[in-house]
């Protein structure tokens, strides 16, 4: 990252592809943004009450992806990848045009945004980010399945497990630093399923989008995709995706310690939900300064303003 102001993208991108979910096609433009904005979602196939914001407490639905509404009931679904690929690459503010329900799943990653982002560039304002600063734990479980997230004073850790009886998949775990780490197999793995779920997406009216172009899927001990897997923790390395997309919902980044084991959107979304309960689990923190090195305690200056 470069100076500690809000960034938007430098200009315009479009994107166009189908919902793994809805099977619609769909056409995505994402627009620069001004600063305190944040990320806001336009339906631009309705023509008013058409603004989402992606808020943890406008999340409607996580059956296997993130659906946001507004007070219309107007939705967007499967926001999850590109909230991450915005998360990750350091986009503040942008507006998010989309003439359907959900968002392209394009190759089931956030490759294809961090490459777009990539090549225009960013944006830099001059007004100062914000960040959400954890003050202390907050722990969500659910019988084997849980997320905690602990104060951090210099970085925004997420230390994620998964556990599959499948012996493809099986037990895999990761640990990244979002400020500092490389997260391109973060960003460049894909979403996966087992070759028995995909009737049960069927009868729940889901899935029917999903092919061997936008999903890794397994059959017994075989993955199906002829490329195999792009990075050899592609399985977690997606999930870590996921949950930053789903933790970028609080509104800011957050500088916390955050693990999980066996999580995912609900999981992710009841913590923020348990977070801003209570105004003493975090403070708002408002960054001065002129660059950010790889440790943040070289550098903050921090003033709350919560």
């Amino acid at each position: 990252m470069s100076l500690l102001t809000q960034k938007t993208l430098a200009g315009e991108l479009s994107f166009s592809g189908i919902g793994i979910h809805s099977g619609e096609k769909v056409n995505m433009r994402i627009i620069p943004g001004l600063p305190n904005e944040g990320i806001i979602f336009k339906r631009v196939d309705i023509k008013k009450n058409n603004l989402i914001y992606p808020l943890y407490n406008n999340v409607t639905d996580t059956t296997l992806c993130t659906t946001i509404s507004n007070e219309y009931g107007v939705k967007v679904s499967t926001i999850e990848h590109l909230m991450g690929a915005f998360y990750g690459f350091g986009v503040d503010n942008a507006i998010v045009e989309i003439d359907s329900q959900e968002v392209p799943i394009l190759d089931g990653s956030a490759k294809h945004f961090i490459e777009s982002f990539s090549s225009i560039g960013l944006k830099n304002s001059d007004h100062p980010i914000k960040i959400i600063k954890i003050n202390r734990e907050i722990i969500v479980k659910e019988k084997e399945k849980f997320i905690i997230i602990d104060k951090s004073n210099v970085s925004s850790d997420i230390d994620f497990g998964i556990q599959y009886s499948n012996n493809v998949i099986g037990n895999q775990r990761k640990k990244i630093n979002v400020f500092e780490d490389n997260l391109e197999d973060v960003f460049n793995s894909r979403t996966f399923c087992l070759f028995e779920d995909i009737a049960k997406l069927k009868k729940l009216n889901l899935g029917k989008g999903g092919s061997l172009d936008n999903a890794i899927v397994i059959k017994d001990e075989k993955i199906l995709n002829e490329a195999g897997l792009r990075n050899k923790l592609e399985f977690v390395n997606h999930k870590i995706l996921d949950c930053m997309g789903d933790l970028y919902l609080s509104g800011y980044k957050i500088i916390g310690s955050l693990k999980c084991s066996q999580g995912g959107h609900r999981l992710t979304n009841q913590l923020l939900k348990n977070i801003f309960e209570n105004k003493s689990n975090y403070s708002l923190i408002e960054i001065k300064g002129k660059q950010l090195p790889h440790n943040f305690a070289n550098y903050l200056k921090l003033k709350s303003i919560a």
